[in-house]
């Protein structure tokens, strides 16, 4: 019978710098930690500009001005990454969707991942929804 109990989870704290690329920091912190698999559990700050696809659209739509991040949480994998967010700009009208490349930080974004290293995470074609679906495996052998 296979161990129930959960491997080790390292929590891995970011403070992303202004002008920087929300995405793709997130992307190079999981490629620069060599892990395969990790959450972005919540991620506080603000934006210059966001690029958030909302349900259902093909393209995201582009938000510029004073952005406040309320909520970022998500999947990473060297594959691809899911993950949604939503913004207030200056009104306190709120906006949310996916995350895609672009949303530039304007003065800081703290992010919270969790870094799974006994599992692989990878993004692959679900012919049931027609989209690139997570698939996780275990890593056996650590």
């Amino acid at each position: 019978m296979k161990d129930p109990t959960p491997g080790p989870c390292i929590a891995l704290p970011l403070r992303l710098a202004p002008g920087t690329d929300l995405r793709v920091a997130l992307e190079a912190a999981l490629h620069a930690q060599h892990i395969s698999a990790a959450f972005v559990i919540q991620g506080i700050g603000s934006l210059s500009v966001a690029q958030i696809r909302m349900a259902g659209a093909v393209h995201a739509t582009e938000l510029r001005g004073d952005l406040e991040i309320l909520t970022l949480a998500g999947s990473l994998s060297p594959t691809g990454s899911h993950l949604h967010m939503s913004v207030a700009d200056a009104q306190g009208c709120v906006t949310g969707g996916h995350v895609s490349p672009g949303c530039l930080v304007r003065t800081t974004a703290e992010i919270l991942l969790v870094l799974l290293p006994q599992h692989e995470f990878s993004r692959e074609h679900d012919p049931q929804s027609g989209y690139p679906e997570l698939v996780i495996r275990e890593i056996t052998g650590l």
